[in-house]
């Protein structure tokens, strides 16, 4: 599924925004922990100094109990086993709110009258886990503002900086080969902007020119193979109609006869689908009774399908108007229904529907299904030995995409169905 430029860039954005977030907000946490507890083993330090020098020289042994009775926060202790200051995490009882209080705390060995003692010194860290979680969700709530905001003026921005691109594609999806207007493409103030208008513009004149120069091949080509073809038929049936051919000379002239017939049957649709292809959205359209068209075109139908001994039953009771082109419209049955007959064995049906705005046409043949990836390709024949064209499906297939219609091919009940959608 595709998305948009701007909603794919947004969706990165958000995502490595949000992943940032998610690790810098601790990594942020774990850094100022660590500088605050830098900041609270300097003043523990600082302290043990102050009171090695000041307060230090004039405790003695019998002073310690009343010295720790007058200091909460820092104690003299027999203790000898502390060899070098030392400082760590611990936890005391609060009297007060009967709950363990973080502190972080210095031991340090000190010598009272010649004996080892401990002086031990600490700092309640419970202001500082409060004052690190506002810090760390300030923090937090200014990273999500911040990424909020510079999203919001990201896409802004972006809406506003891409709008040129999205002019040049609307310009792109509203062209026509064949129109005779051109896209009005507008300067920007950015390069690469430019140089698009620039190589759609030269792209849109190269195409033109090519388109133009095929038209004219085309239409040309089978105009000028007209003329040879009415003169190659008119001199054989003249020949023809000579007392003194024999029978092999006949036969051999009803075979080219045949082969003209089939050189100009091809020219004609080649000179159809190239009409269509060149100026299809100028085919003028009006509303067209269906069962008229159909009921005018069933004596031709049956004549066509006596030489075969093919039965044809038509049923276009239910009166259908539709809106399109009227000589397209009879182009397309005419194709379908001979597609049928030429396509159908020896004394079989074609069955031709009209209902609820849809044309069905059945008909009996070779058994088993067609290939649907071919069956409206040009030149696409089911049997190659056929005298058919190739081209008659598909001037189906053109018609009904030019005229917003669906046409459907199926095998079932031993029938080969075609659908039209109108």
């Amino acid at each position: 599924m595709s998305k948009k430029l701007l909603r794919h860039t947004s969706f990165w954005y958000t995502a490595t925004s949000v992943t940032a977030l998610i690790i810098l907000s601790p990594l942020f946490y774990v850094i100022l922990t660590r500088l605050y507890n830098e900041d609270i083993d300097e003043s523990l330090i600082q302290r043990k100094n102050e009171f090695i020098g000041s307060t230090l020289p004039s405790i003695s042994i019998a002073d310690i109990e009343t010295w720790n009775k007058f200091n909460f926060n820092a104690q003299i202790i027999n203790d000898s086993s502390i060899k070098n200051d030392t400082i760590f995490n611990s936890s005391y009882m609060d009297t007060v709110d009967a709950e363990l209080e973080p502190y972080r705390e210095l031991c340090t060995p000190i010598k009272i009258e010649g004996k080892n003692y401990t002086y031990t010194s600490r700092i309640n860290l419970v202001e500082k886990e409060d004052l690190l979680k506002s810090i760390a969700l300030l923090f937090a709530a200014f990273l999500i503002l911040l990424l909020v905001g510079m999203f919001i003026i990201n896409r802004k921005l972006s809406s506003k900086i891409w709008k040129p691109f999205h002019e040049i594609l609307s310009q792109i999806e509203k062209f026509q080969i064949d129109s005779k207007t051109l896209p009005e493409l507008k300067e920007t103030n950015i390069e690469e902007f430019n140089r698009l208008n620039k190589s759609f513009e030269n792209l849109i004149s190269r195409n033109r020119n090519i388109y133009r120069l095929q038209k004219e091949f085309t239409e040309n080509a089978a105009h000028e193979l007209q003329t040879p073809l009415a003169v190659f038929r008119a001199k054989i049936d003249l020949l023809i109609q000579s007392p003194n051919l024999n029978k092999d000379q006949y036969d051999m002239l009803e075979s080219i006869t045949e082969n003209i017939t089939r050189l100009s049957r091809l020219n004609s649709n080649l000179l159809l689908l190239s009409k269509i292809d060149n100026s299809g959205h100028h085919y003028p359209k009006k509303t067209v009774n269906l069962n008229s068209l159909i009921s005018g075109k069933i004596d031709f139908f049956q004549e066509q399908a006596k030489q075969k001994g093919i039965s044809i039953n038509i049923d276009v009771t239910n009166n259908v108007e539709i809106y399109g082109n009227p000589d397209l419209l009879e182009i397309l049955i005419n194709n379908l229904v001979i597609n049928a007959i030429q396509h159908n064995i020896e004394g079989g049906k074609v069955s031709i529907l009209l209902a609820n705005n849809s044309l069905i046409i059945k008909n009996t043949g070779k058994p088993g299904p067609l290939s649907n990836e071919k069956l409206f390709i040009r030149f696409s024949k089911s049997d190659p030995s056929g005298k058919g064209t190739g081209l008659g499906l598909a001037i189906v297939k053109k018609i009904a995409d030019l005229s917003n219609w669906k046409i459907h091919y199926s095998f079932s009940d031993e029938l080969h169905v075609f659908s039209l959608q109108l």
